[in-house]
């Protein structure tokens, strides 16, 4: 069995900035001689997720929609009046998408769907860089 990490970095515009991380897992996998197992992708932070989605502008949109519904960026949270730094709603946006995902690699390739991408997502209300962690488990070869 074989474990490989490594670690992207990406730096983003702040608040819903969405970041395609698909292209880099496959380089990155292809790189390994990755063949069959499990790739996650995780981002450490507390205000930046990472999920699946097609990227595509009226599916950002779309989910950039729905968080703000969900949380509103132009609301006082309990978050804010105890730190003053006006980010409350990212730390919701990020919990409720999530730091990771798990993705099956079969063939040395992500198992992902026709249009669905592996991205990042800025939920802080501020440019950031982020790292963003890819761990490979399982069989590789040359």
């Amino acid at each position: 069995m074989t474990v490989c990490h490594t670690n992207l970095r990406i730096r983003t515009s702040g608040h819903g900035d969405v970041h395609d991380l698909t292209p880099s897992l496959v380089e990155w996998l292809a790189g390994n001689g990755a063949r069959e197992g499990l790739v996650t992708v995780f981002v450490p932070g507390s205000t930046a997720a990472v999920t699946t989605i097609e990227f595509e502008p009226g599916a950002l949109e779309d989910l950039e929609e729905a968080l703000e519904r969900v949380a509103p960026s132009d609301r006082s949270y309990h978050h804010d009046r105890r730190w003053g730094d006006g980010n409350g709603f990212s730390h919701l946006r990020a919990a409720l998408l999530g730091p990771s995902v798990t993705v099956p690699v079969t063939d040395g390739r992500p198992v992902t769907g026709t249009w669905q991408q592996v991205v990042l997502v800025e939920c802080d209300n501020r440019p950031r860089d982020r790292s963003v962690v890819l761990t490979f488990v399982g069989e590789a070869g040359s």
